[in-house]
């Protein structure tokens, strides 16, 4: 049944609690999240906003996030943004308090934190829609079914990796101000055939070599070439001079010199990431599954996305996705020992409810911002639980059962289409699945024991509480 009608009631719902168009400078989404430039945050009517069924959770960061979750996120920003007005409209009004807001907010870190995932994160779907395709081709590979039909499969799963270097350029210039075709061009440098025909520091150049790393260095370059170029070329022959100059002078270098360099980081990135889970599996799978909740709270998970795409281009698959996951599934246990132990907070347990079956795929917002960060100890418990699944799935690295993912974005129960490894599907999925359980019951076991010892009261009471001690200095 085509339940589109509400997206255009969520979109009306979600306006006025936010000050209304006029307060609305810039619209996006991205996987799970309506982000939002707002003009005035003291308008947004906060407490309205969770209480609405359609919204998961609410982030307060350089932009203002409304957690919609997969799939209606993409379908209530259109609606949203209708209501507001054109994309230009909103630039014209808010590009300057957007910039003050930018400013306020703007660390090197930060920026390039921020750089980094617009250049990626667009790229998710198509990871996801080939990764899937990959698994299923793989087990009909298998099982010897449908011969016909896998090569096929294996084409279109395979043809967006194998180009991934273009649609990084593409985004890389147009993240930091370039023309993006021109970032396209040059980072198509990095895929083509007839570079193994080029010898670089006395070795013949590979195809590929460097990756998503190497494309995005091209692309930046051949960005800061096309912004000097415009500084001296005379406008009536910029058409001509500066695309040309920009392709010639960023594609040598990428030939001569970028592409060795990247081929070498990107090496050692796949061999630093195979040994560290070979040699110190258990406890490197507790290190990443146990930081990975605070990491992503802190927005330092996206720094992991490009590492990430290069195992994923090198070996088929990321090995560290599945464990980095295993916090998800400490969350889940967390809430559901926050779910039992607080019976009588009907709202908190009502937002566990709603919130649950998002957390299982993988969809961790609701849960840490509805419920473990407002209760504080359960966001560490959650981390414990997160530690405990890494360390499963990192023991069974360390004797030899590689288990990975072939596309990022979706962990939990939605990452399973998603797996591969080195020992077979079966074993692949039984050690992912048992690194969920594992998450699962040291997150509820130490929430339950650990996590609410004086958390017997409703959490609105506590949260008065607390209130009351940040505001009185006699309260200690």
């Amino acid at each position: 049944m085509d339940t589109s009608p509400s997206y255009d009631t969520t979109a009306a719902a979600l306006l006025p609690l936010v000050g209304g168009p006029a307060n609305v400078t810039s619209v996006a989404h991205c996987m799970t999240r309506l982000r939002l430039g707002l003009a005035d945050r003291s308008l947004v009517d906060e407490e309205a906003l969770r209480a609405l069924p359609a919204v998961l959770g609410v982030v307060d960061d350089d932009t203002y996030q409304i957690v919609l979750g997969p799939g209606v996120v993409a379908r209530v920003t259109p609606e949203f943004d209708k209501l507001v007005g054109s994309a230009g409209e909103l630039a014209a009004r808010g590009a300057e308090l957007k910039e003050e807001q930018r400013a306020r907010n703007a660390t090197p870190g930060k920026i390039l934190l921020r750089r980094v995932a617009n250049i990626f994160v667009p790229l998710i779907p198509a990871l996801i829609g080939c990764g899937v395709l990959a698994g299923l081709n793989g087990l009909l590979i298998n099982m010897g079914w449908l011969p016909g039909v896998t090569a096929a499969l294996a084409a279109i799963a395979s043809a967006f990796l194998a180009l991934i270097a273009v649609f990084v350029g593409y985004n890389t210039a147009k993240e930091f101000g370039g023309t993006p075709v021109l970032g396209g061009a040059v980072a198509a440098v990095v895929v083509y055939p007839g570079v193994a025909k080029v010898t670089a520091f006395g070795v013949a150049l590979s195809p590929g070599q460097g990756g998503v790393l190497g494309a995005l260095a091209a692309a930046l370059l051949g960005t800061y070439v096309e912004k000097w170029c415009r500084t001296w070329v005379p406008a009536t022959l910029d058409v001509l001079v500066t695309p040309t100059l920009t392709v010639l002078i960023a594609g040598l270098a990428t030939l001569y010199g970028l592409m060795y360099a990247a081929g070498e980081i990107s090496t050692a990135i796949g061999t630093a990431a195979n040994w560290l889970l070979s040699t110190t599996g258990p406890f490197a799978g507790l290190i990443l599954g146990g930081l990975f909740l605070p990491l992503v709270m802190l927005g330092l998970h996206q720094a992991l996305i490009p590492i990430h795409t290069t195992l994923i281009q090198q070996q088929g698959y990321t090995v560290l996705l599945p464990i980095l996951a295993m916090a998800g599934a400490g969350q889940v246990g967390a809430a559901v020992a926050v779910y039992f132990r607080l019976r009588h907070d009907t709202s908190l347990r009502t937002t566990i409810k709603s919130a649950l079956p998002a957390g299982l795929l993988g969809v961790g917002e609701p849960l840490i911002y509805g419920v473990s960060l407002p209760l504080g100890r359960p966001f560490l418990t959650a981390c414990a639980g997160g530690a405990a699944g890494g360390a499963f799935v990192g023991f069974f690295a360390m004797l030899g059962d590689k288990v990975g993912a072939t596309a990022i974005g979706p962990s939990g129960w939605a990452l399973f289409p998603l797996l591969a490894g080195n020992r077979g599907l079966g074993t692949t999925v039984a050690i992912y699945g048992g690194g969920l359980l594992t998450g699962y019951g040291v997150g509820f076991l130490a929430t339950y024991a650990f996590g609410l010892a004086r958390q017997s009261r409703p959490l609105q009471a506590e949260r008065a509480e607390r209130a009351e001690r940040l505001t009185d200095p006699s309260s200690g």
